[in-house]
């Protein structure tokens, strides 16, 4: 009984990922709604059944029962395979499609990349660990909820020399933008309650992230949140302190931080 509720839980997981509802499942069945609700409320399926509604989303009750196999998942990737990601342009699109739970036809409907080039994308992607391609081209992502790119690696260098002056080139004035930057004086106990609040609302964004995978594509749309916070001063004015008073931020030793 055990295994059955979890292939069914399963089941439903790959519904909400592929925004299927069980308005289309029923009409699949020929069964009413309610009807449908009841069978998963009571995991009462027929195999037959069971294989209509993985045939929804291009399973197959095997696919199912795979998925229930524990297997350890990615909290980074080497430095090296960052690097191949950032030396090809066409291959990092893919990759943060996948990453953000985009479908094969999804990826080719949207981005003039034909199909054999997005295979080949994601069967280098396969390899590097960061998903699993399955039959039908189907993606299924082995990164972990705490999966994170290496400090000072490649994709952060990439970051900090390519997308991050073209994030900044806007004037953040449109429906669903905002900018704030606010400065003051404070603390070193005051600056770390800032930083753990900040480090706190990205957690906050990456919740939303994972809660909203199991909308349809055409629901959701990229977002990027930069939170930047640092002891410093702007360099017009560093220029005019004494060489003894250069230091903006105490416990930091001789090295200005400004």
């Amino acid at each position: 009984m055990a295994q059955t509720v979890a292939i069914v839980d399963a089941l439903k997981a790959a519904l909400r990922a592929n925004g299927v509802t069980y308005q289309q499942v029923a009409a699949a069945l020929g069964l009413s709604e309610a009807s449908v609700k009841r069978l998963f409320a009571e995991r009462q399926f027929s195999l037959q059944r069971l294989d209509q509604v993985c045939a929804l989303v291009g399973l197959e009750i095997t696919d199912l029962v795979r998925q229930l196999e524990p297997q350890a998942l990615v909290d980074a990737i080497a430095p090296e395979l960052e690097q191949e990601l950032v030396s090809d342009m066409s291959l990092l699109l893919v990759a943060f499609c996948a990453l953000n739970r985009w479908r094969f036809e999804d990826i080719c409907a949207t981005y003039s990349l034909g199909e054999p080039q997005v295979i080949t994308h994601l069967v280098r992607l396969d390899r590097m660990g960061l998903i699993e391609l399955l039959p039908g081209n189907r993606i299924k992502l082995l990164i972990s909820y705490d999966f994170q790119w290496q400090p000072q690696g490649p994709i952060q260098r990439f970051f900090e020399s390519r997308v991050q002056e073209d994030f900044l080139a806007c004037r953040f004035d449109r429906p669903g933008e905002i900018r704030l930057f606010v400065n003051g004086m404070l603390s070193v106990r005051s600056n770390e309650v800032m930083q753990q609040k900040l480090r706190r609302l990205a957690l906050d964004l990456r919740h939303c992230h994972q809660e909203d995978l199991s909308l349809p594509l055409e629901q959701r749309f990229g977002v990027s949140l930069m939170i930047a916070m640092r002891p410093w001063e702007m360099e017009v004015f560093r220029r005019y302190r004494r060489v003894e008073d250069d230091k903006c931020y105490p416990g930091h030793g001789d090295k200005p931080q400004c």
